[in-house]
């Protein structure tokens, strides 16, 4: 039998999923955290949960690809072990991205009043980017961490640098005063009345979208000719680029999934500890609105999001899961957003 907990965190969820799509992701994701709280009102670890169920289930919405795999294991009676999701970020020389927070700093006001704390900073040197993981300090190894990659406009040459301003520089902040302070009261440990923690729980997952007017296509090709990762936040903004399935044996998995004919990565990107191991779906096609100097919009198939698989090995060091990331995988597993 369904306990309270469980009925007000699925009303939660539902005040922004429809019901059927409600039950679809909390049934299909293994469980995040117990649901023994016997208090009223919406804590922090709830609103977390309810977060991560909601982005979880707007990823397979825009990846053909991903939920074809996630039906297979519905299908099967197994479980989603959701790893982490992953999301795009960019900083220009000034901060100039609106009344958009720059870079990571419009998430890290989000994530770190839900529980969250960068647990490591990762270099990547080849996209002129850096990422930074946000992990759950009270359930790390089964809420989801948070990938957020920051791209550095100041690295790149003056034209890419125009181009970015015009392109980022209409960015609105979607936080409104009324969220801020339920995230500041979450952070405080308070709890939250169901129709406010509803709204501001509908307003963050708005926050993981595209902030900005729609990209002129010449400014757009002109970021895609330097940088596949800065074309992908132009058109798809902050939305989830990703999200991560745990699982057992991630290089049996991809041979399973090529012999269906799925276009998963060619190769497993491994780790230098040799711990972490990490494939993916090519991200599926979407259809987006380009400005043109005169006359309507024209409309292009660009690469939208994808699904991604790891492993995780345990660390002899500390006897606990190894929930750490590498660059390398990082860097190898972002050309999954390359247009063909």
């Amino acid at each position: 039998m369904m306990n309270k907990h469980q009925s007000a965190l699925d009303a939660l969820v539902g005040a922004i999923l429809p019901a059927d799509r409600m039950r679809a992701a909390r049934d299909i994701i293994e469980p995040m955290a117990d649901s023994a709280k016997t208090a009223s009102g919406v804590d922090a670890l709830d609103f977390t949960v309810a977060l991560n169920t909601i982005l979880f289930a707007d990823l397979l919405d825009r990846t053909a690809t991903g939920a074809a795999y996630v039906d297979d294991v519905r299908r099967s009676g197994r479980r989603v072990r959701f790893d982490h999701g992953a999301l795009r970020t960019i900083r220009l020389p000034h901060g100039d991205t609106g009344s958009l927070p720059a870079g990571e700093q419009a998430f890290r006001r989000i994530l770190e009043p839900l529980g969250y704390a960068e647990a490591a900073i990762y270099p990547l040197p080849r996209l002129r980017m850096t990422g930074r993981a946000y992990r759950h300090r009270t359930h790390p190894e089964t809420i989801p961490q948070f990938f957020v990659s920051e791209l550095h406009v100041d690295r790149f040459d003056a034209e890419f640098a125009g181009a970015a301003a015009r392109v980022f520089g209409t960015s609105r902040d979607p936080i409104d005063a009324e969220t801020a302070a339920a995230l500041a009261r979450l952070g405080r440990g308070e709890t939250l009345p169901p129709d406010v923690a509803a709204h501001a729980l509908r307003v963050a997952v708005g926050a993981f979208g595209r902030q900005h007017d729609r990209p002129m296509l010449a400014d757009y090709e002109l970021l895609k000719r330097t940088s596949a990762e800065a074309a992908w936040i132009a058109t798809e903004g902050n939305a989830f680029n990703h999200a991560t399935d745990r699982v057992p044996d991630v290089a049996a998995l991809a041979e399973a999934q090529r012999a269906l004919g799925r276009p998963i990565k060619d190769s497993v990107e491994v780790s230098g500890s040799g711990r972490v191991r990490q494939t993916a779906f090519r991200a599926d096609p979407v259809d987006r609105a380009f400005g043109m100097p005169v006359g309507p919009d024209r409309t292009l198939s660009v690469p939208g999001s994808f699904y991604e698989f790891i492993t995780r090995d345990v660390d002899p060091a500390t006897g606990t899961l190894d929930l750490s990331f590498d660059s390398g995988n990082a860097t190898g597993i972002f050309g999954m957003t390359k247009a063909a």
